[in-house]
């Protein structure tokens, strides 16, 4: 499949359906960039881009970069993120993003907005779509976890008309709920697109533009991968949580560690706290920290790590795709869907210790297509094409 490179390849006509795609994370876009490109590339669909939230901060390494670099010109570019990443802060953040966004739909006038997900940015798209009658599309609906994103996300599942889930048994629960069957679509994750359609080697000059700060790192040698979020339905937790996982893998001088810094959810401060205070400490402990990677680089070091350790539901979805040894520490991830390449631990180093030992030693697990083989992006697209985005709601139970 052939795809256009930026929003100068629009062909605005009149009959185009306008579908707004609101990237709000650092991940939602990793989720959606190829969606995105499936939409700009089709000649009955028009992209409008929403870029907000965190995806405009430094600190979360300012996405809206990357998403400029591949092509796309945001319709809109919103702050809507309250400083601080408390429960409080949280709750105001979505507030903002609704008044903000509705604003924003108001102007754009689209004919179906797409949220992903299950964050608080994701909860402000849906609320403020609903309540101006604009189609809502949600990607990822179904899934099972074990933090207030399953409240969210199940919330959204309710106000959406239309449902993309990633896996056959999400498309099953999503009708449980009580969402008409016609409705509900399983095309995979969009995420897949990107191990498929991008190279995934890694080396040295693929990975230069990116600095990070900590021990010296060779992308052509061995590294594990870190990624630990905080735990919204644990808050104040997050400091205690990430030393633990520090401490295991400090176990392991041999082996290089690449560490992403924490998303913006309630509790940041306190994960990020941790990461701080043991990179000014444990300098000569191999490892070394970034803010952000583009998709397609994240992509390749997923792909190309012994072991990925922490609570990012990438371990769960790409890492299945690609086979990488995963392990899963707490409950961020409680109860979602997994392939054999996850293995659970708890907040406790010894445990995540011996985890991560029994991972590299056992290496690459098959290729497993659970979330899907990828074209997601390109199913989806010619799916709205396809249908009536006026048809009314309706409840079955």
């Amino acid at each position: 499949m052939k795809f256009n490179n930026g929003n100068s390849f629009k062909k605005l006509t009149m009959n185009k359906k306008k579908i707004c795609v609101v990237v709000a994370s650092r991940a939602n876009y990793g989720r959606v960039k190829y969606l995105m490109k499936a939409i700009q590339a089709h000649d009955e669909l028009e992209l409008q881009l929403i870029v907000g939230a965190s995806t405009l901060l430094a600190r979360f390494g300012k996405a809206i970069d990357i998403i400029k670099e591949d092509g796309f010109t945001p319709d809109r570019s919103i702050h809507y993120v309250v400083e601080g990443e408390t429960l409080l802060t949280q709750a105001k953040s979505t507030g903002i993003g609704i008044v903000e966004l509705s604003t924003a739909f108001d102007d754009l006038k689209p004919d179906a907005v797409v949220t992903v997900a299950d964050r608080f940015e994701t909860n402000a798209t849906a609320v403020a779509a609903t309540y101006l009658n604009i189609p809502l599309i949600h990607l990822q609906g179904g899934e099972v976890s074990g933090n207030i994103d399953d409240r969210v996300r199940h919330a959204i599942t309710k106000l959406a008309d239309f449902h993309f889930v990633a896996s056959e048994e999400s498309r099953k629960r999503v009708i449980r709920m009580g969402e008409e069957p016609e409705t509900v679509f399983n095309y995979g994750c969009p995420s897949m697109d990107v191990l498929v359609y991008d190279s995934l080697e890694i080396n040295n000059d693929i990975m230069a533009r990116y600095t990070g700060v900590g021990s010296q790192i060779d992308w052509e040698k061995d590294y594990i991968l870190m990624v630990q979020h905080p735990v919204t339905t644990s808050y104040g937790e997050g400091f205690f949580q990430v030393n633990q996982t520090l401490d295991a893998l400090s176990r392991l001088p041999e082996i290089q560690k690449i560490v992403l810094w924490p998303n913006v959810d309630a509790g940041s401060d306190d994960v990020s706290k941790g990461l701080r205070v043991f990179r000014e400490e444990s300098r000569d402990k191999n490892f070394r920290f970034f803010k952000n990677f583009s998709p397609e680089d994240y992509a390749r070091i997923v792909a190309n790590a012994k072991c990925c350790v922490g609570n990012s539901s990438s371990f769960i979805r790409e890492g299945c795709f690609l086979g990488v040894p995963s392990v899963i520490i707490g409950n961020r991830q409680k109860g979602r869907e997994h392939g054999k390449n996850v293995i659970h631990a708890d907040y406790d180093a010894n445990d995540i210790f011996n985890k991560v030992s029994g991972q590299l030693k056992h290496g690459k697990y098959d290729h497993d297509p659970l979330f899907g083989s990828g074209d997601t992006g390109t199913a989806i697209a010619d799916e709205l094409a396809r249908i009536d985005l006026k048809r009314l709601k309706r409840l079955t139970f």
